[in-house]
């Protein structure tokens, strides 16, 4: 087939690629947020009884994000990054971090899948608690995996602030 016939062919086959959401990235995507590409390397599904939620893990350069993702009456996005908080390991009724004070807003145990970097945690049972500051708009999520108890601030977005590129389809 010469040049032209494969420019203009009717039959070129091209693979769809699929539209992603935020409740439907994969690992290889990538997610645009704050001026900056992230890769998605992990990816956690966390279940409780008929309720779940996403964790995506973002690498960005040196950086490491989470892009956390659950609907409930409406879909609700928020930021994550890891941080130390050695009081935390008690799970207390509420946590100081950075000049704010956060409050036990929910806890309990949920089943996980993992997939990625993440695949290392499949089909374990994890406790978590939830914390949220007087405005509800900043969070600390501690999560026990065990053998250690690991602690992230976060803040909630809105999903025009990131843009999701399929890396496959």
């Amino acid at each position: 087939m010469g040049l032209f016939q494969r420019l203009f062919s009717k039959n070129k086959s091209i693979p769809d690629i699929k539209k992603r959401d935020a409740l439907s990235i994969q690992i290889g995507d990538i997610v645009e947020y704050d001026l900056q590409d992230f890769e998605v390397v992990g990816k956690i599904i966390y279940r409780q009884g008929n309720y779940e939620w996403i964790s995506y893990q973002l690498l960005g350069g040196e950086d490491t994000i989470w892009l956390s993702a659950e609907m409930d009456d409406e879909l609700e996005l928020g930021i994550y990054k890891s941080i130390q908080l050695p009081e935390a390991s008690t799970y207390p009724k509420k946590l100081d971090y950075n000049g704010k004070t956060y409050y036990l807003d929910e806890r309990g145990e949920a089943r996980i899948q993992g997939e990625g970097r993440s695949r290392n945690v499949n089909g374990q049972v994890m406790k978590y608690a939830d914390y949220c500051d007087d405005s509800e708009e900043h969070f600390l999520s501690l999560e026990d995996w065990g053998s250690e108890i690991e602690v992230s601030y976060g803040f909630e977005i809105e999903p025009f602030e990131i843009k999701i590129i399929a890396g496959s389809n």
